[in-house]
């Protein structure tokens, strides 16, 4: 997001268009997608940057706004010298938006249609520049899936990759639950096209098709209706004779029809500099001069509009009412909204009620989890009055209105604390003899809700801690495929007896038998306890409890194993958590 399609990439705001996003005065159109419309703005301190706006079809379906906030968070956590960093978003409003650095230059889709093919030095340094922009992508437990020449941008300095994740997000909505692939078919793998599979093989398959593509102008798969390219995709080779011979080797490896054939992004990098004729290094030259002049021309940026007065087409974040944020999960500051007041009439000058101020541009800060792994969550923090000291000038006494004050107090508290009281009527508060016995005990606290999260993939020797949201795999700490670390949930191999097994470092689980349904009752109840379960016992559907001593209860469904390669292997699961279901320590 960051570059118009066509060569007029600055287009005027329209009548529909809001005039304000989140609190960032629009200046102009870059383009539109499937998913949404790409908007031109500026931060406080002048920077540009790129807004995206989510399609009203989108924004009216619950799970597409799920999976959106999902994608969202996983986003800012990526930071590469070859993506377009995330700037700030709001996933709770009436239309969700997502606003990254403003990229100027043109995107590989336009650049060719408009220039032609690029040279073979130019598609090498793409290559490697994607290919790294891929490991910082995966690495935070992203997979593309939409990886296409129109979310490359070419900058000065090299390729930025955009739009990582976000195609997930409308992926098994109710848009697309009826038949409809999420990805663009001439740059689908086999096996996203034929079963929906996706792993981040198959955003290798993607690279090697944009390679291709940068280099001879044109799709490997030719061009066509949809079904019709897919078909080639999964039943026929690539069309690879115009192909520069030193492009080969790379290209034939990404676009194997077995994931497991394809190669590393390492090895991707390491092709690459082998078929160079000198060493690939990323300058101001990396680009034909045509294409590098699209460059300077989206310098040229148009001023930013005037301040405008609030109307209604203004997207703002909007809150949902009275829902609180789940546990261990902190908003944003851009995403807080302080209790609706009522305003007098802003000064000329101040800005308009309704608008939020932007945030400084400065370096993302990423919502972590409320407390360390294997810990329950700390208490709040209490604040301790202020009590002045003798410096400053004396204060008048006001020992009437004190004492006055504290009787009202007294005489409210007391209201307050008889309401509160068990009521002598009630079975349960009176005892033998039916008196007014009060119980020494505390009532029992409601049960958590249950917090869902659907198709969590989980590479080998990963792990997930119910704490985040949403549970993220993040690498094994040691990495040797042994029960170390504090996690909740772990898929990893056994270095010893080389079986896979999915357990926890962090208390205990349960494999619940067919006639066991999985839900907070029957986590608690069951006694079965063991901290690892091996990958042949689980079945399509097979449910484990599993239960940290953090407090958390989760129930994790199994939903397959996919990949060939032990690099390359990981689960699905669906994960019910419900958070400070019991206390610290006790399980």
């Amino acid at each position: 997001m960051g570059s118009a399609p066509s060569a007029d990439f600055f287009q005027p705001l329209q009548a529909d268009d809001p005039a304000v996003v989140g609190g960032y005065r629009l200046a102009a159109v870059l383009g539109s997608g499937g998913m949404g419309k790409v908007y031109l703005s500026h931060t406080p301190g002048g920077r540009p940057i790129a807004i995206k706006v989510i399609r009203p079809e989108f924004s009216e379906d619950p799970e597409f706004r799920r999976r959106f906030q999902q994608e969202v968070r996983a986003a800012e956590r990526v930071q590469g010298l070859y993506t377009a960093p995330v700037i700030d978003s709001d996933t709770e409003g009436a239309r969700p938006w997502l606003a990254t650095a403003y990229v100027p230059g043109p995107s590989l889709a336009h650049a060719v249609a408009r220039h032609g093919a690029l040279p073979v030095r130019s598609v090498l340094l793409l290559t490697v520049g994607v290919a790294e922009a891929l490991h910082v992508i995966h690495g935070a437990g992203i997979v593309h899936r939409d990886l296409k020449p129109a979310n490359v941008l070419l900058a000065s300095d090299g390729p930025r990759v955009i739009d990582f994740g976000i195609a997930r997000a409308a992926d098994s909505t109710a848009l697309t639950s009826t038949g409809v692939s999420v990805g663009t078919p001439a740059f689908m793998a086999p096996e996203q096209a034929s079963a929906g599979t996706v792993t981040p093989a198959t955003d290798v398959f993607a690279l090697g098709q944009i390679a291709a593509f940068s280099a001879i102008g044109a799709s490997v798969f030719g061009d066509g209706p949809s079904h019709a390219v897919l078909y080639r995709i999964v039943h026929e080779d690539p069309d690879l004779s115009a192909l520069p011979e030193q492009l080969r080797p790379v290209v034939t490896r990404c676009l194997s029809r077995d994931p497991a054939d394809r190669p590393s992004l390492t090895e991707i990098i390491e092709l690459c500099n082998a078929a160079s004729e000198a060493p690939l290094r990323q300058g101001e030259d990396w680009l034909p001069r045509a294409v590098a002049g699209s460059i300077t021309e989206r310098l040229r940026l148009p001023a930013p509009a005037p301040t405008p007065t609030p109307t209604p087409t203004e997207v703002s974040p909007q809150p949902p009412a009275q829902a609180p944020a789940p546990p261990g999960y902190t908003p944003t500051e851009m995403a807080a909204a302080a209790p609706t007041q009522t305003a007098p009439a802003p000064a000329p000058g101040a800005v308009p009620p309704g608008y939020r101020t932007p945030p400084p541009l400065a370096q993302p800060s990423y919502p972590q989890p409320s407390y360390a792994p294997g810990h329950s969550t700390p208490p709040p923090f209490h604040t301790q009055a202020f009590v002045p000291g003798p410096s400053g000038p004396p204060r008048p006494k006001r020992t009437g209105l004190i004492v006055i004050g504290a009787v009202a107090a007294a005489v409210v508290g007391l209201v307050v604390l008889g309401s509160l009281l068990p009521d002598g009527s009630d079975k349960g508060g009176g005892g033998k003899g039916g008196g007014g016995k009060a119980s020494g005990t505390s009532q029992k606290q409601p049960d958590p809700q249950p917090v869902s999260y659907q198709g969590i993939e989980v590479p080998q020797n990963h792990q997930l801690m119910f704490a985040d949201n949403p549970p993220r795999p993040a690498e094994e700490p040691t990495g040797a495929g042994v029960l170390y670390g504090h996690a909740d949930l772990i898929y990893y191999r056994d270095t010893l007896f080389g079986d896979e097994k999915f357990g926890t470092t962090n208390g205990k689980i349960v494999l619940l038998n067919n006639s066991e349904k999985g839900s907070l009752e029957t986590c608690r109840a069951v006694t079965r306890f063991t901290e690892k379960i091996g990958l042949d016992q689980l079945t399509d559907g097979s449910q484990v409890c599993v239960l940290s001593k953090a407090g958390h209860i989760a129930l994790a469904t199994f939903r397959g194993r996919s990949g060939v390669k032990e690099e390359t292997r990981f689960i699905t699961v669906d994960l019910t958590v419900w958070r400070n279901a019991e206390p610290a320590g006790k399980n």
